[in-house]
């Protein structure tokens, strides 16, 4: 599915809106394909203070972004210039409603939700500085009145249902709501109403931060021109989302064996950066030199408990009921859950337990297990072995899940490789690194951010803007498979 929201959610801020959701309007182009544009923004000193302060001054910048747009050669496809926001997220604009209300929208593969501000939207800051949808200037607006409400990872919505058209470059669905509230999806609409050539769509993002173009999504198929080589293709394995079987995760083309079993992963446009198990990320962030903060529970669990979870694994225990051997977790039959044990943080505190300790301590417990076991595998000692998980601890990312890097040491950084469909999927450093300005004001960030996502729908990998940025991507919904090849 594609879901198109509002830039309100790229705020990283949890707050309410009133939000609306639509029917959109297109129309096919002569050749069935649907081209939606991309555009690109540079970044500048006031991007990166405005990234830092978070929702209001960001919100602010993002009001004030401009627009173009532009045709291919041919002139018989339709494209939807959309921007990209600090070189992590992907834009465009959208018209709601008879005459067309233009809004800014994140083309999401990660949902089906199309949302926007309304007029009656008094509460959150955010709706000061995007446009609101107004259903008296519409003369195509249905009044709905569901009430509905939505929560993503760094945020949530509440609003209502409203009926009207939606303009995407001159193609034109009908009768169109969200998922949410069991509403059929844009995508959905698109393909039963015969509006494109093949039941497919296609993203091709311009990582290329000297060029103003962003991008370009395809609906109905693909443009030879954004790739070389052939698509890999991997089979969905769950509905609703885009998710498929990932293979071994690899640093410097040495395996980590973190996914030597497969993993689950999906391809995600509305995800900024790459997420994936805090234990292997903080592994990468290690490898490539990235600072996040110092773990007290981290350490702790590596000072109270680590020559005896070494000791159990050399005796061949099974790992995923160490933590609960040594009184950290309760094994639940699948993975070890907080039992609430105190520790030298818990004494230092005068002796008071929270739940939020006791559940960082079984995940530090749990992330140590990952750790010990691939330092094992390639025959460390235990002294080394220790130690380097206490390196891994002063690795781990930032409560927001970022981590910095040195933007001088891009050349002696190592290359990650993901393995999809057997095929290794490379990334380089600069592909890997985000950089924020130039010269001695340089800022980098890691690309490697960490997202734990519990079971069953975990762990789970997102590759989002970092990964597709190297990697076109096509989203074959006809034979429910996802396809990577090399970005031109």
């Amino acid at each position: 599915m594609v879901k198109m929201r509002t830039i309100i959610k790229a705020m990283f801020a949890s707050f309410f809106v009133s939000f609306l959701l639509f029917s959109p309007v297109f129309s096919s182009s002569n050749d069935g394909l649907v081209r939606i544009g991309l555009k690109k923004r540079t970044f500048d000193a006031d991007n990166r203070l405005a990234a830092r302060f978070g929702s209001q001054e960001g919100e602010k910048l993002r009001a004030s972004l401009r627009k173009y747009q532009f045709r291919d050669e041919s002139g018989d496809t339709d494209i939807v210039a959309l921007k990209n926001y600090l070189d992590a997220q992907y834009y465009g604009e959208i018209g709601i409603g008879t005459p067309p209300q233009k809004f800014t929208v994140v083309f999401d593969t990660g949902s089906s939700n199309l949302w926007v501000p309304s007029t009656k939207c008094h509460l959150s800051v955010a709706c000061y500085f995007h446009p609101k949808y107004k259903s008296s200037q519409s003369s195509t607006y249905k009044k709905n009145g569901k009430s509905a409400e939505i929560h993503y990872g760094t945020g949530a919505i509440a609003g209502y249902f409203s009926e009207d058209n939606v303009k995407v470059g001159d193609i034109v669905v009908k009768q169109q709501e969200i998922s949410v509230g069991k509403a059929v999806p844009v995508w959905y609409n698109m393909l039963k109403q015969g509006l494109i050539k093949e039941p497919v769509f296609s993203f091709w993002l311009n990582r290329d931060t000297q060029d103003e173009e962003g991008g370009e999504i395809v609906f109905g198929g693909s443009d030879p021109e954004h790739y070389k080589g052939e698509h890999t293709y991997v089979p969905i394995t769950h509905i609703g989302y885009w998710q498929f079987d990932m293979g071994d995760v690899l640093i410097d083309g040495k395996t980590t064996g973190f996914c030597a079993g497969s993993c689950a992963a999906i391809a995600d446009s509305g995800t900024s950066l790459l997420a994936g198990p805090t234990s292997i990320i903080t592994e990468i962030n290690q490898a490539i030199g990235a600072a996040g903060i110092v773990s007290q529970e981290c350490k702790a669990v590596v000072s109270q408990y680590g020559e005896m979870m070494l000791n159990l694994l050399l005796t061949e225990a099974q790992p995923k009921k160490i933590c609960s051997q040594v009184g950290l977790c309760t094994f639940d039959g699948s993975r070890g859950v907080s039992a609430g044990i105190k520790s030298v943080v818990d004494e230092n505190n005068g002796d008071k337990l929270s739940g939020g300790l006791n559940d960082a301590m079984c995940s530090a417990c749990e992330m140590a297990v990952v750790w010990m076991q691939n330092q094992l595998k390639q025959n460390q000692t235990q002294d080394r072995v220790l130690s380097y998980i206490n390196e891994l601890c002063d690795r781990l990312p930032s409560p927001n899940g970022q981590s910095a890097v040195d933007c001088g040491s891009l050349s002696t950084m190592p290359q990650v490789s993901f393995t999809i469909g057997g095929k290794q999927f490379d990334l380089a450093p600069e592909e890997y690194v985000l950089k924020v300005g130039e010269g001695s004001q340089a800022q980098c960030i890691s690309g490697f951010t960490a997202m734990d996502i519990p079971p069953p729908r975990g762990p789970l990998w997102i590759l989002g803007d970092v990964f597709m940025g190297k990697y076109h991507t096509i989203f074959d919904f006809g034979k429910k498979r996802v396809g990577f090849a090399e970005a031109v």
